[in-house]
């Protein structure tokens, strides 16, 4: 598509600047979005495998803990509960990659998640306690990783918009542009000579006529 613009020799040089620039754009778009896509797919699958993990020991807990709980009453269990002595404070943080918010967590416990005597309860209850106590990093590590891939996914689509709009839209529209200014600036220049070479023509027959009336 052509821009509605003057066919001016300014209006030329200042398109095909800013054809150089879109150029450069683009080019720095797509290689952002490779260098986005390469760190996805790293990301993807770091996930994938912590997931499997935590899902495989989660599956244990909830299994030891519906064992221990098969054998004890709802009250009892939750009274075991009631006075947990374990402390634990998450602090969050942000870093950027490429424009993408990271998110990154440190997390400081103290005490433990036994709120209750080791005689009174069975082993599958403290199976799945202690389990559970082990697990709580990977499980704030996994957070932290797919929030990364929500964020590094929502930034390769934009970049991918951004630099389809440059390759489809605006570059095509400025080189187009940019054809049909040359062009009208040509047949300016042809039509000025051809003006110019008619003018002289005259000139010269005039001063011939005046000539031969000499």
């Amino acid at each position: 598509m052509i821009l509605k613009v003057n066919p001016t020799r300014i209006n030329l040089l200042s398109l095909k600047k800013d054809l150089k620039t879109a150029a450069r754009g683009y080019r720095l778009l797509r290689d952002k979005r490779d260098g986005l896509m390469k760190k996805f797919m790293q990301v993807i699958k770091e996930t994938r495998d912590l997931r499997a993990a935590v899902e495989k020991d989660l599956s244990q807990v909830f299994s030891s803990y519906t064992r221990a709980a098969s054998f004890m009453s709802v009250t009892s269990l939750n009274n075991l509960f009631l006075l947990p002595n374990a402390e634990i404070s998450i602090e969050g943080r942000t870093q950027t990659i490429m424009s993408v918010p990271i998110p990154s967590f440190s997390v400081k416990k103290s005490g433990t998640l036994f709120s209750y005597g080791l005689l009174e309860t069975s082993g599958d209850l403290d199976t799945a306690v202690q389990t559970l106590d082990s697990l709580f990093p990977d499980l704030i590590k996994l957070a932290k990783l797919e929030k990364t891939v929500e964020n590094l996914a929502f930034e390769i689509e934009r970049t991918r918009r951004r630099a389809s709009a440059l390759e489809n839209t605006m570059i095509p529209n400025l080189k187009d542009t940019i054809r049909f200014i040359t062009m009208r600036l040509e047949e300016q220049a042809r039509d000025a000579i051809v003006g110019t070479m008619r003018i002289k023509a005259m000139i010269v027959e005039r001063e011939k006529e005046a000539a031969e009336a000499n």
